[in-house]
C-alpha cells in the first residue's frame, strides 16, 4: 500500500512539473532574438546641384575686354566709309580703319535684326591704292564736289571721311566721274565685298557647312568680275578652306580652283612687271 502511495505521489509530482517545463520551453521558442542595436543614420538631405558652370559665366566677361582691346580705339580711326542703300540686301555698310589698315566693318543685312561687325585688316596693296587716290585728290584740302551730273537713284549714297594732321573732311556723293573719287568708291566697295564674304563664310563653316558651296560660288563670281580689293591677300584662307574636311567636297574644290586662278594671275602680273623693268 505504501509502495502504491509513493508511486502515486511521484506520478503526481511529475504531472505537476510537466506543464511548467513545457510552458518554459514554449516561451523560449517564441521569444524573438534581439539583434544588436544598429546605429540609426539619418538620411542625408539632398544637396542642391551647383548652378550653371561658373567658368562659363566668368569666361564671357573675361573674353569681352580682350575683344574690345583687340579692336582699334575710336579715336585712332582716320578713314571712315559709309554706304547706304535702303531696300537692298545690305542697306548700310560702314568701314572704319586707321592709317595701318586695321579697323572694323559694321553692316546691316535685310534678314538680320541687328547690325553685324567684324574686325578687318587691309593689305598693303589695298592701302597703297587708297592712299594714292587720297593724295591725288588732295582730299582734306579740296572743296571739289565729286557728284556726277547724271546719277542712277538706285546706286545709293556714299560718304567718305579722312582725318589727317588734326584736320578732317567728309565728302558725300552717289556717283562720281572723277577717276580718283570713283577709285575710292570702287575700292571701298571691294573691301566690303571681301569682309562680308569672310564673315558669312566663317558663320557657315561653324554652323551650316552645306551653305559653303553657295558662298564659294559667290567668291568665284566676285573674283571674276574684279570685285575683290587684293585677291592674293585671300590665298592663305582659300588654301585653308581647300583642306577643311568639314566642308562639302564641291566647296573645297572651288576654293582650290579659285586659289590656283589667283596664283596664276599673280605670276603673270609679276612676270609682266619684270619684263617692263628690263
Amino acid at each position: 500500500m505504501r509502495i502504491k502511495i509513493c508511486i502515486f505521489l511521484i506520478l503526481l509530482c511529475v504531472a505537476a512539473a510537466t506543464p511548467a517545463f513545457g510552458q518554459k520551453k514554449r516561451s523560449r521558442t517564441k521569444r524573438p532574438v534581439k539583434k544588436p542595436p544598429t546605429a540609426v543614420v539619418a538620411a542625408p538631405k539632398p544637396t542642391p546641384e551647383p548652378s550653371a558652370d561658373p567658368p562659363k559665366l566668368n569666361s564671357r566677361p573675361d573674353s569681352e575686354p580682350n575683344k574690345v582691346n583687340s579692336a582699334p580705339k575710336v579715336a585712332a580711326f582716320t578713314h571712315i566709309y559709309v554706304f547706304e542703300r535702303p531696300g537692298f540686301t545690305y542697306p548700310r555698310v560702314e568701314i572704319r580703319h586707321d592709317d595701318a589698315g586695321k579697323g572694323v566693318i559694321i553692316f546691316e543685312k535685310i534678314d538680320l535684326d541687328e547690325p553685324m561687325d567684324d574686325p578687318i585688316e587691309l593689305s598693303p596693296a589695298t592701302l597703297n591704292t587708297l592712299n594714292g587716290a587720297f593724295t591725288r585728290l588732295n582730299f582734306v584740302d579740296s572743296t571739289e564736289d565729286y557728284e556726277a551730273k547724271k546719277v542712277n537713284v538706285a546706286t545709293g549714297t556714299i560718304s567718305i571721311t579722312l582725318k589727317q594732321n588734326g584736320r578732317s573732311r567728309t565728302a558725300t556723293f552717289r556717283w562720281s566721274d572723277n577717276p580718283d573719287a570713283k577709285l575710292l568708291m570702287d575700292e571701298y566697295r571691294r573691301i566690303s565685298n571681301e569682309a562680308i564674304w569672310k564673315f558669312e563664310m566663317q558663320v557657315a563653316r561653324e554652323n551650316q557647312p552645306l551653305e559653303t558651296p553657295r558662298l564659294m560660288a559667290r567668291l568665284s563670281s566676285l573674283y571674276e568680275s574684279n570685285e575683290l580689293p587684293d585677291p592674293p591677300h585671300l590665298l592663305p584662307l582659300l588654301k585653308q578652306l581647300a583642306n577643311d574636311e568639314i566642308l562639302p567636297l564641291i566647296a573645297r574644290n572651288d576654293a582650290e580652283r579659285v586659289a590656283k586662278a589667283i596664283e596664276k594671275s599673280e605670276a603673270k602680273r609679276i612676270k609682266k612687271e619684270e619684263k617692263g623693268k628690263n
